[in-house]
C-alpha cells in the first residue's frame, strides 16, 4: 500500500492537536493517566485517518485500447448530456477565459458528456489520468464553499481545470473540492503541456470532493451509471466510439480479458452460430450414440 508524502504534515497537526487536548486535559486538573490517554486517543484517530486519507495504492488500467478509466475514486453521481452552448457557457462562468477555452476548439464543436464523481471523506483521493495523452493545465480557480454533491459544484466551487487530449478523443476534468479544508493539487508542470499514461497519478483532492470529466458525445460510449462504485485507473467508464474493432491492427484487438472488464464494443455484432460447426457437432453426437448402442 502506497502513501503519499504529503501526510507528513498533517500527522504533526494530529500531534499538536493531540498534545493540546493533553494540555487542556491538564489545565481542567485532568488526572495525569487520563489527560495522556485523552491526548493519545486523539492523536491516535486523528493520525490513523490521515494515514487512510492519503493512501495510494497501486492501480493497473486495463489493457484494452479503447478503454477511458475513471479518474477518481467514489460513486457516480451523474451521467449527463450537455449541449454545445450550455458546455461553453459553464466553462467562461468557471473561470476560464477566451484562450484557454478557445484551446479546448475540439470539446466545442459538439455536445458534451458529463461523468460525475463524488469522493467521501474515506475514498482514495488521487487522481489518475482517464486517458493516455496530452495534459494541459487550465489554472486553478477560486469559488465558493458549496457541498460537491450538489449540482452547482460544478460551475461555482473552487476547482482545478485540466485538458487531456489524444488523436481519438479530448476531455475536461475538474478537480473540484467542497467546503472541508478546499485544497486541490495538480502534480506535473503547470506551465507547459505534458505527456502522460492512461492511469498515472496526476494530482489530489483535500478533503471530501468531485470530479467532473467533459468528452464529446460522438467519441465515446459511456460504460457507467449513477450509483456505481468506480476505482481511479482501472474502472471503465467508457470506450472509444473511433477505435472500432475492425479498425484495429490485430496485435491491438480486444482480448478475452479485456472483453471481460470492459464489456463488448458498442459496435460488435452479436455472434452467429456456425451452422457447419453446429452440423458437425451433431453427427458426432450420433456416432457416439451409436457406437454405445452397440
Amino acid at each position: 500500500m502506497g502513501m503519499r508524502i504529503e501526510v507528513v504534515p498533517y500527522l504533526f497537526i494530529s500531534l499538536a492537536i493531540g498534545v493540546l487536548v493533553w494540555l487542556v486535559c491538564k489545565l481542567a486538573k485532568v488526572r495525569q493517566g487520563r489527560a495522556l490517554a485523552a491526548g493519545g486517543f486523539i492523536f491516535l484517530l486523528l493520525g490513523f485517518y490521515m494515514l487512510v486519507f492519503f493512501r495510494d495504492p497501486p492501480r493497473t488500467p486495463p489493457a484494452c485500447p479503447d478503454a477511458i478509466v475513471s479518474a477518481a475514486d467514489g460513486k457516480i453521481a451523474n451521467v449527463i448530456v450537455v449541449p454545445r452552448d450550455e458546455f461553453e457557457a459553464l466553462c467562461r462562468d468557471s473561470g476560464l477565459d477566451g484562450i484557454k477555452v478557445e484551446r479546448m476548439s475540439r470539446l466545442l464543436q459538439t455536445d458534451v458528456v458529463r461523468i460525475s464523481i463524488f469522493l467521501s471523506l474515506v475514498d482514495v483521493h488521487v487522481n489518475r489520468a482517464p486517458i493516455s495523452g496530452t495534459s494541459e493545465f487550465l489554472g486553478y480557480f477560486p469559488g465558493r464553499r458549496h457541498f460537491t454533491f450538489l449540482e452547482k459544484s460544478s460551475r461555482e466551487n473552487q476547482h482545478n481545470a485540466i485538458y487531456m487530449h489524444n488523436e481519438h478523443t479530448a476531455s475536461l476534468i475538474q478537480q473540484i473540492v467542497g467546503p472541508i479544508a478546499r485544497r486541490v493539487v495538480y502534480w506535473p508542470d503547470h506551465d507547459n503541456p505534458v505527456e502522460l499514461e492512461i492511469g498515472y497519478p496526476f494530482g489530489m483532492m483535500k478533503f471530501g470532493s468531485r470530479l467532473d470529466m467533459y468528452f464529446p458525445v460522438g467519441d465515446v460510449t459511456v460504460k457507467v451509471q449513477e450509483g456505481d462504485r468506480v476505482r481511479a485507473g482501472e474502472t471503465v467508464v467508457a470506450r472509444l466510439n473511433s477505435l472500432a474493432s475492425a479498425e484495429m491492427p490485430s496485435d491491438e484487438m480486444p482480448s478475452d480479458d479485456c472483453q471481460a472488464c470492459c464489456g463488448p464494443r458498442p459496435d460488435a455484432a452479436p455472434v452467429e452460430p456456425d451452422d457447419a460447426a453446429e452440423d458437425g457437432e451433431e453427427e458426432e453426437t450420433a456416432a457416439g450414440w451409436a457406437e454405445a448402442a452397440d
